[in-house]
């Protein structure tokens, strides 16, 4: 580490007095025989000494004009106002100043623009005001970007933020976009586990989902949907300036979601869906009301102790945060919303749905009955595909179901099993590929009345069994139902469930025989033939058994 100056004089003394000369003081430490005469002579360091001011005699007769150039750039527009070059054109243009240089009209200007603005009052120090927040009355409310690896693709989705202005507890929740939908969402999250809402104002910046144009200063044109959901929580929004001039304004929630993102989102979190991520996020939440704030004596969760019973409570009638829209099915069975594909029941192809558009997930309804449920897509031009959607259409069409993106997508998710394609190459083995098809997706019927675990162990004992039947797999997914449902009977042995389960059709249709006496076949009669071949004689006569 280099050492200071004072440190290198305190050196240079300690030297000389044992004798060393000034020659060897200065090659020892590196500095100049004047600095070690200085150092001898005082133990404080002289003052550093200021650059000298150059004259610029050639400057003095267009200092005046250069002041008036630069005043008047006060009163111009930011981007109109003089540069040092069109002031040394001008110069030279309209004064004559052929022989001044560039840097010396330069460094004349660096100096004398903050003088003169501050001559004119618009070049002040800023000065900050500390605040007090009373308990239960004031929040802020931001959005912050973050990258995440979802289910190994890289991410960038949006982290809703609140912090409470009196004890810093804050509440974080990631959704996979900033849209209106996401915002009002994360208030209801964060007022519900808040327990209630500030009696005071809320402040925010110019965030677009609430925020259709900024007016004038504070001023702000809201969107109607927001007014709604302020109206109806009971709460006061409160803007802070455009720009830079309102950056300070919020600055708790600002330093927050930087602070959670460095301290909890470091290194990039990889899990297989935001619900998840948001899982762990609430864990952190909880485990930060042990945190102490800067300079405080109490913890965030003992401040929030004070402040939580002074919050307004919570509106009796719920607030529905979805956006709804009424988008058309095309041929595929699709829907868009925004800016991505959902599919729906292939009924409905040509049909207009209402969808309700939440932060995570899209519901599909036909009138007032829900048809279809989706995780909402992070990524655009995306496509989300049920493969029960498309059974009907599959039934008349089998050959199209190998290569379907549902039956892909399906596969991915762990919806379509082994059980599934074990039973298809079976059923595709005994009754050809088109009926094989059509006995694998009336098994796939089956899910809709059926649960998904009792249909794979209908599969596995029908496969067990050998039979490639839908009717098979039903009759034994019933049975499997009825088998979770109850629990065995005192009186009736465990080993009675066992037979009575199916292990093979031959099986079957044998118990239902009466018992065979009869002895068992023989072949002893021809063994004759081979023993008079071997001897040479001639076989008996055709009708004869010897």
């Amino acid at each position: 580490m280099a050492r200071s100056l004072v440190e290198v004089f305190e050196a240079i003394r300690r030297d000389h007095r044992r004798g060393v000369s000034i020659r060897a003081l200065a090659q020892r430490y590196g500095v100049h025989r004047r600095t070690v005469r200085a150092a001898i002579d005082s133990a404080a360091p002289p003052p550093p000494r200021k650059p000298p001011q150059r004259a610029a005699p050639r400057l003095e007769p267009f200092k005046l004009a250069i002041d008036a150039m630069l005043r008047t750039d006060l009163s111009a527009p930011r981007k109109q106002r003089h540069t040092v070059r069109r002031i040394l054109a001008r110069l030279v243009a309209e004064n004559n100043a052929g022989d001044l240089s560039y840097s010396t009209v330069r460094d004349y200007v660096a100096r004398r623009r903050p003088e003169i603005a501050a001559e004119a009052g618009r070049c002040r120090q800023e000065a900050f005001i500390l605040q007090t927040h009373r308990p239960g009355e004031e929040a802020e409310v931001d959005f912050g970007e973050l990258w995440i690896r979802l289910a190994g693709v890289p991410t960038k989705v949006f982290m809703f933020a609140l912090r409470m202005s009196f004890s810093g507890k804050a509440v974080h929740h990631v959704f996979a976009s900033q849209g209106q939908e996401a915002f009002i969402e994360g208030h209801l999250r964060a007022f519900d586990l808040l327990g209630g809402l500030p009696t005071g104002k809320i402040r925010y910046d110019n965030l677009r989902s609430a925020v259709t144009r900024v007016v004038f200063g504070r001023t702000r044109t809201e969107s109607d949907r927001w007014v709604q959901f302020r109206s109806h929580m009971g709460f006061e929004a409160w803007y802070c300036m455009p720009g830079i001039k309102g950056a300070h304004e919020k600055g708790g929630v600002e330093g927050e979601v930087g602070r959670f993102r460095r301290n909890h989102l470091v290194p990039v979190p990889e899990v297989a869906t935001l619900a998840e991520l948001n899982e762990r996020i609430a864990v952190i939440d909880r485990a930060e009301d042990d945190r102490r704030l800067e300079h405080r004596v109490r913890t965030i969760g003992q401040d929030f102790g004070v402040e939580q019973p002074l919050l307004a409570s919570l509106p009796a009638e719920p607030f529905e945060p979805a956006r709804q829209l009424t988008p058309k099915v095309n041929r595929y069975g699709l829907i868009g919303v925004r800016q991505s594909h959902y599919s729906v029941p292939a009924r409905f192809i040509g049909q207009t749905v209402r969808v309700m558009l939440h932060a995570s997930e899209v519901v599909v309804f036909d009138g007032r009955t829900e048809i279809a449920r989706h995780e909402r897509s992070v990524t655009k031009g995306s496509q989300t595909l049920v493969l029960d959607h498309y059974l009907e259409v599959l039934l008349r069409k089998p050959g199209a179901l190998s290569g379907s993106t549902a039956l892909a997508q399906a596969r991915e998710s762990g919806v379509f099993t082994m059980a599934h394609e074990a039973f298809w190459a079976a059923a595709k083995k005994a009754h050809g590929d088109a009926d094989g098809t059509r006995a694998l997706i009336d098994v796939l019927l089956l899910h809709r009345r059926l649960p998904a675990a009792d249909v794979i162990a209908g599969l596995t004992l029908a496969l067990t069994a050998g039979a490639t039947s839908a009717d098979v797999v039903a009759v034994e997914a019933r049975r499997a139902r009825q088998v979770s449902r109850s629990a065995p009977s005192a009186d009736v042995p465990a080993g009675d469930s066992e037979q009575r389960r199916v292990v093979s059709l031959t099986e079957r249709r044998l118990a239902a025989l009466p018992t065979d006496n009869r002895p068992l076949p023989s072949v002893a009669h021809y063994d004759q033939l081979l023993r008079r071949r071997s001897a040479g004689q001639p076989p008996p006569s055709e009708g004869v058994v010897s």
